[in-house]
C-alpha cells in the first residue's frame, strides 16, 4: 500500500457533527423496517473504532465519513476539541489501532474494497504515526512474498512475518512483536522483540531457556517473558518463568490443558480461565503456585456461559480493577469501588442498553471514561462521562454506529434455554418482527452458525438478523451441541454429531419456536460455512421442515473436508486432519458408512426444495470445489440450484458491493419461495 495521506490540520467542529451528518436526509417520517434499502443495513458504520489515549486527553478513532477509505483521526478533548486526520491510504483502509503513548499510535492495513481472499496474499503489516499526523514511519512489510530487498538500502522494516503482540505502559515509543516461525507450512513457534515504533530499530528479548516452539506469549507491565504456551509433537505445555527460571506448569493435548494464562500483572500473578462445574464452564481465577494449580476460588464464574475475560488494569498494570464479560449480554465486574459506583449510575442512566465502560487513568479520581452502549435493536453508540454534570446531561454523546439506521424500527432478541428431543439443554436466541400482530405467525428463517465450534448468537445488532425481520421473518438462531460458549459439555456433545444429532438440534429449536406460536409453519434454513453443510443436510435429511435453503461458503463434500486433495488447495493443517477433524467429525476410511451418510453431495439426488448458493473464488477454508461439486450433483439429479460466484472473496464477504449484492438474492428469494404476507 502506498505511504498514507497526512495532515496536521483539523477540522474546528464536534465529533457528533461529524457523526451525525447523515440524519439530514432521512425521510420525514420514522421509516418502517421493511421500507428500509438493503444498503441501510450492510453499508459500513460511520465509525469503527474508539480508544482513548492513556491520558485520556485525545481520542482516536477510524472512520471513513467524508472520505472513500477509512482512516485515522485524532480529536483533541481538551479545549477546543480539534479533529485532525492522522492517517489514510489512497489505497487501502487503516485497520486495527492502538495508543502506544500519549504522542504515537501503531495501527495495521487492509482493503475493505477487495474480497476476502487477499488475506491469503496480504499480513496486516504494522505503521507508526504520531498524534499530530507527523514522522509516519512503516513498521512491517504486509506482503507475504515480499520482493527481494536492495540490502545496500538501509532499511529498518521487518518482513511480513512479524506481528504485535503486546502494547505495555510506560515502554516510551516501544512495543513487543512476534516473529512467526515456520516449519513444514505450519506455524512452529513465536519469537519476541522489543519494536521502537519510532525509529523501526529493534532489540532483543532474554528467551534464555524458553523452548523455540513456543506459539502464545504474557509479559509483565515491565516487558519481561513470564509465561507461554509451547506446542510440538501434538503436547501443548504451559510454562512459566519464576524466580528459579523456566518451570512446567502444565502439559497435556492442545485441547485438554487444564487451564489457559489470560494475564500476568507487575506483582506476579497469573490470571487463567478453567474448566469448573456441571457444564464444565469456564470461569476466570488465578493460578496458585503453592498448591501447583488453579486456585480454589474463582474471581469470575457464571454458570451456563463461558466467561471470555478482558481484564481491565490499573495505568501501571499492578492491579486488576474489573472484567469484562458476556452471559446472554455484556457485562463487566468491577473490583474498583469507585468504578462499580459510576457502573450503576450509568446503567441507571442507560437502562435499554448493555454499558461497557472503557477509561483512562481509571485508578484515578480525575478518570476520562467513555461508555460503549449497544443492544441487539441498536448498532451502538459512544458517550463521554463529564463528571461536572448531574443526570443525563453527565453524558455527552460521541458517536452514533449507523445514525442513518430508524433503531424504533429494529427488532429485539430474546434469549431461551430449551430441551431436546434427547433432553439436553439448548440456547437458543430469537427475533421477531417489529410491528407484527401478537396472534401473526410469521414464516420462520432458522440461521445456523458457523464453526461449528464457536458461540453464535448475542445480544448485539446483527445485520443479516434485522434485514431478515425486517423483511418480515422470525428469526431463530439456535446454540445446538457443538457450539462453543456455554460450557465444554454441551461443546463436546457434538462431537461426531454432524448431520446427525447436530441437525436434531436444528429441527428442536423450529418446532419449539413454532409450537410457542411465534412462527408458521413455513421455513427456510440459512447459514454459512458449517452452517451451509447444515442448510444442506437439512434439505436432505428432514425435507418435511424446509421450504428452501439458502448456503453460502458451505462444506458439501465430506471426503474433500476429511482428506484433501493435491487437486484443490485448502488451510486445514496436518494435525487437524490427523488429529481434530476425525475427532470431532469423522475418520476416514475407518467411518465410510456414517461420512456417506451424512455427505451433501452423495445425497443430493435427495433435495427437492429450491436452494440458493454462494462461493468465493479464493476460500481456502472451504474451497469452491465445494460448491462446484454439489451444483453438477444437483445438476445430474434435475435440481438446478440458484449459484453465485464473488471472485476475490475468500471464506465470507468482504466488500461491500458483495454483502449488498448477495443480500438482495436473499431477500428476492425468500420473496420468492417464502413470502411473508404483506411484503
Amino acid at each position: 500500500m502506498q505511504q498514507p495521506w497526512v495532515c496536521g490540520r483539523g477540522w474546528r467542529s464536534g465529533l457528533v457533527t461529524i457523526v451525525l451528518a447523515g440524519v439530514a436526509w432521512l425521510p420525514g417520517r420514522a421509516a418502517a423496517a421493511s421500507d428500509l434499502p438493503v444498503e441501510r443495513f450492510f453499508q459500513r458504520p460511520a465509525i469503527e473504532q474508539l480508544k482513548l489515549s492513556p491520558s485520556g486527553r485525545q481520542l482516536a478513532f477510524t472512520t471513513s465519513v467524508k472520505r472513500e477509505r477509512v482512516g485515522l483521526v485524532v480529536m483533541n478533548l481538551e479545549g477546543d476539541r480539534q479533529l485532525r486526520w492522522v492517517a489514510a491510504f489512497e489505497d487501502g483502509d487503516v485497520g486495527r489501532f492502538q495508543w502506544v503513548n500519549d504522542e504515537r499510535l501503531v495501527f495495521s492495513a487492509i482493503d475493505y474494497q477487495e474480497g476476502s481472499g487477499e488475506d491469503y496474499e496480504y499480513a496486516p503489516g504494522l505503521y507508526s504515526v504520531k498524534s499530530d499526523g507527523t514522522e509516519y514511519r512503516q513498521l512491517v512489510y504486509r506482503r507475504y512474498t515480499p520482493v527481494a530487498i536492495d540490502t545496500r538500502i538501509r532499511d529498518n522494516t521487518l518482513a511480513w512475518n512479524h506481528l504485535l503482540l503486546q502494547v505495555l505502559p510506560g515502554q516510551r515509543n516501544e512495543v513487543i512483536v512476534g516473529q512467526m516461525l515456520f516449519g513444514v507450512g505450519q506455524l512452529a513457534g513465536v519469537e519476541p522483540m522489543w519494536l521502537d515504533t519510532a525509529t523501526g530499530r529493534t532489540r532483543k528479548i532474554d528467551l534464555k531457556g524458553t523452548p523455540r516452539h513456543a506459539k502464545q506469549w504474557w509479559f509483565d507491565p515491565q516487558g519481561v517473558p513470564r509465561a507461554i504456551v509451547a506446542e510440538r509433537d501434538h503436547r501443548a505445555t504451559i510454562l512459566w518463568n519464576g524466580a528459579d527460571g523456566w518451570s512446567t506448569l502444565a502439559e497435556a493435548a492442545p485441547d485438554k490443558l487444564p487451564f489457559i494464562p489470560e494475564a500476568v500483572d507487575g506483582r506476579g500473578e497469573l490470571y487463567l480461565t478453567h474448566r469448573y462445574g456441571a457444564g464444565q464452564w469456564y470461569a476466570l481465577g488465578r493460578y496458585d503456585f503453592a498448591a501447583g494449580r488453579p486456585a480454589a476460588t474463582n474471581l469470575v464464574e457464571a454458570p451456563g456461559f463461558d466467561v471470555s475475560p478482558d481484564l481491565v488494569f490499573d495505568s501501571t498494570g499492578q492491579r486488576l480493577l474489573g472484567v469484562h464479560l458476556e452471559t446472554d449480554a455484556h457485562t463487566t465486574v468491577w473490583y474498583d469501588p469507585a468504578l462499580r459506583a459510576l457502573q450503576a449510575r450509568i446503567d441507571a442512566l442507560l437502562p435499554d442498553w448493555s454499558n461497557r465502560l472503557s477509561c483512562a487513568r481509571c485508578d484515578r479520581d480525575d478518570r476520562v471514561v467513555l461508555v460503549h452502549s449497544r443492544s441487539a435493536s441498536d448498532p451502538g453508540r459512544v458517550w463521554l462521562w463529564r463528571p461536572d454534570q448531574e443526570g443525563r446531561n453527565a453524558l455527552q454523546l460521541l458517536q452514533v454506529a449507523r445514525p442513518e439506521l430508524p433503531v424504533a424500527q429494529m427488532a429485539d432478541k430474546g434469549f431461551e434455554r430449551i430441551r431436546t428431543r434427547d433432553g439436553r439443554e439448548m440456547p437458543l436466541w430469537v427475533t421477531r418482527p417489529v410491528g407484527v400482530p401478537a396472534k401473526a405467525r410469521p414464516p420462520a428463517v432458522l440461521l445456523v452458525h458457523g464453526g461449528p465450534w464457536v458461540r453464535g448468537g448475542h445480544w448485539a445488532w446483527d445485520p443479516m438478523v434485522q434485514f431478515l425481520a425486517s423483511r418480515g421473518y422470525v428469526v431463530i438462531e439456535p446454540e445446538f451441541r457443538g457450539s462453543a460458549g456455554y460450557g465444554l459439555v454441551h461443546e463436546r456433545a457434538g462431537d461426531r454429531q454432524w448431520g446427525r444429532a447436530m441437525q436434531d438440534d436444528l429441527a428442536d429449536a423450529l418446532r419449539h419456536v413454532q409450537s410457542k406460536g411465534i412462527a408458521g409453519e413455513r421455513a427456510c434454513i440459512m447459514g454459512a460455512s458449517y452452517g451451509g453443510y447444515a442448510t444442506l443436510m437439512g434439505l436432505v435429511s428432514q425435507p418435511e421442515l424446509w421450504s428452501c435453503g439458502i448456503q453460502w461458503v458451505g462444506v458439501a463434500d465430506m471426503e474433500l473436508l476429511l482428506k484433501g486433495s493435491w487437486l484443490v488447495r485448502d488451510d486445514i493443517s496436518s494435525q487437524g486432519r490427523s488429529v481434530n477433524l476425525p475427532k470431532r467429525v469423522a475418520s476416514l476410511p475407518e467411518d465410510a458408512a456414517m461420512v456417506e451418510a451424512i455427505d451433501p453431495v452423495r445425497q443430493a439426488a435427495r433435495i427437492k426444495a429450491p436452494l440458493l448458493m454462494a462461493y468465493g473464488t479464493e476460500d481456502q477454508r472451504v474451497p469452491i470445489a465445494h460448491g462446484e461439486r454439489m451444483r453438477d450433483a444437483l445438476r445430474r439429479a434435475g435440481r438446478e440450484p440458484e449459484w453465485v460466484v464473488y471472485p476475490g472473496e475468500g471464506h465470507g464477504w468482504r466488500t461491500e458491493k458483495n454483502q449488498i449484492d448477495f443480500a438482495r438474492r436473499v431477500e428476492a428469494f425468500l420473496a420468492k419461495h417464502l413470502p411473508a404476507e404483506g411484503r
